[in-house]
């Protein structure tokens, strides 16, 4: 029940990215800097900072659009993604863009406001024609590495979102804040790998049972699909206050 409750709010997730596109555009913000406008994309990608700490990254396992219309490519390519250092290019594309934002905010004018609905039509991101062709294209660069590589391969090699996320629960975790995770009870797993055939990141949930390290993996999306799929219910949601 718990995953087709999530994988039905991904679904209305990215039905409604018509409306809401804008307000995760990494150009925009860049855009609102130079008029020292905090505009809907800072005010979400701050609260997505935020609510990491405690919930790490469980706005792309139960509400990304982008990781809704991802996993509706699993009907065509359900490979795990290769992993590894293709994990890091996010975070170095994140790097450059906070390095644009930063200096374009400098560099602008006027005094700091805070306009939610910056740029956009009645709150409406795609009112016009040519935001359509901002639009699919950013479909396209979605889609791409997920056909070509696998399951999820745009949350792990290029979203622009999963490193406020990343960054955020490490953060929470080094302040010994109460965070949510999925805890392992390792001498009752029998290896039956159903946990890795059932995680839409393609990730190695057996290997991380056993050594201990699924608390502290940042590309865990908190989904809870290796939670449902485990027929010895030795994964379990836990909200942690480590010390």
């Amino acid at each position: 029940m718990r995953q087709k409750i999530r994988k039905t709010l991904l679904l209305i997730s990215f039905l409604l990215f018509p409306v809401t596109i804008f307000y995760f555009s990494p150009y925009l913000i860049i855009e609102a800097a130079s008029e020292h406008i905090m505009n809907g994309s800072f005010v979400v990608f701050a609260l997505m900072f935020v609510l990491s700490m405690f919930f790490g990254r469980a706005w792309c396992g139960y509400l990304c659009p982008a990781g809704g219309l991802q996993e509706c490519i699993f009907r065509i390519k359900d490979t795990p993604a290769k992993q590894g250092w293709r994990d890091k290019i996010k975070y170095a594309i994140w790097i450059v863009w906070m390095i644009a934002i930063v200096v374009t905010f400098i560099l602008g004018r006027n005094d700091v406001t805070i306009n939610f609905f910056y740029q956009t039509d009645h709150g409406i991101s795609l009112s016009g024609i040519n935001n359509y062709v901002v639009y699919y294209g950013v479909i396209l660069i979605l889609v791409a590495p997920a056909l070509i590589h696998g399951r999820r391969a745009a949350c792990h090699y290029i979203c622009w979102m999963a490193p406020f996320m990343a960054i955020g629960s490490t953060l929470g975790r080094w302040l010994h804040l109460p965070q949510l995770h999925i805890e392992a009870n390792a001498e009752h797993c029998i290896s039956c790998g159903r946990c890795n055939k059932a995680c839409p990141m393609g990730l190695d949930v057996k290997k991380m049972v056993s050594e201990g390290s699924n608390s502290r993996c940042t590309e865990c999306i908190q989904c809870g699909a290796c939670v449902d799929e485990c027929p010895k219910k030795v994964l379990n949601y836990k909200l942690v206050w480590r010390r």
